[in-house]
């Protein structure tokens, strides 16, 4: 998965932050996301869409979740949503149903999905080739400090603005979240997704076993979702709080805004 917005040094350049404020300036010139990253960024972003409104589409379809293999009208729940069903065989509680749009949001969903699956390995092959996840991602033992990382969290809190000298550079608790999003949640928001296809678990069985049965499956794929969901909502906010133009246009063309192109 590529940066979403914040501070990224470029592929291949160092990770070490520039020592002062004139310094960062100094280096706008420097493209700040190389080519492959903003490309797969968009490409991401444009699938993250579409699986959300496709993905919804379908939950509303049989909005109650299960744990195990199966799971269906007459299974007690492990739990349901309070939202009425596009199927009038669910039982909601409510006195009417919604359009059933399960046919395009079925079809859209899985096609994107596969899409969103290529790119990331695209990114992922990429990042550790170039040594991407390991200079500009991985921390270093000193920024694994309690002092380091709630020095992080209290600026976050605060929503300080960072300074030009971060721009080129990551604090803690961004690689920390960056490396948790690509190597947790992403892995696994595509492996129950996989396990849910009767296809892919016929030449993999393990690969729904170990979760535990297809409506498991199922089930923690809606949970991951909402993480991804969530990510992506602080995600904005902080772009937002460091200025959005310039965030919007080093995604775009690469390029870092100096202090009066700042908004």
């Amino acid at each position: 998965m590529a940066e979403f917005g914040s501070a990224q040094v470029p592929l291949g350049a160092s990770v070490s932050r520039p020592a002062s404020t004139s310094e960062a300036t100094a280096l706008t010139s420097t493209s700040r996301h190389s080519a492959l990253v903003r490309v797969t960024h968009w490409i991401i972003t444009l699938c993250f869409f579409a699986l959300l409104v496709s993905g919804f589409e379908i939950v509303i379809s049989h909005p109650r979740f299960y744990w195990g293999e199966t799971g269906n009208d007459l299974t007690t729940p492990l739990f349901k949503l309070p939202i009425p069903a596009s199927r009038s065989l669910v039982p909601t509680g409510y006195g009417y149903t919604l359009p059933d749009q399960n046919g395009w949001s079925r079809y859209l969903h899985f096609q994107t999905a596969w899409i969103l699956v290529f790119t990331s390995l695209l990114y992922g092959i990429s990042g550790l080739f170039t040594g991407h996840f390991r200079k500009n991602l991985f921390p270093s033992r000193a920024d694994l400090s309690w002092r380091t990382i709630s020095t992080a969290i209290a600026g976050h809190l605060r929503f300080d603005r960072p300074g030009e000298a971060e721009a080129w550079s990551y604090n803690v608790l961004q690689r920390l979240t960056y490396l948790f999003v690509i190597f947790v949640l992403f892995p696994l928001v595509i492996w129950t997704g996989l396990a849910m296809s009767p296809a892919f678990v016929s030449a993999f069985p393990p690969t729904v076993n170990v979760l535990g049965g297809q409506q498991s499956a199922r089930t923690l794929h809606f949970f991951v979702s909402l993480a991804l969901l969530l990510f992506l909502l602080v995600h904005v906010v902080m772009i937002c709080i460091a200025g959005f133009r310039s965030r919007m246009r080093a995604m775009i063309t690469g390029r870092i805004a100096t202090n009066k192109e700042r908004t």
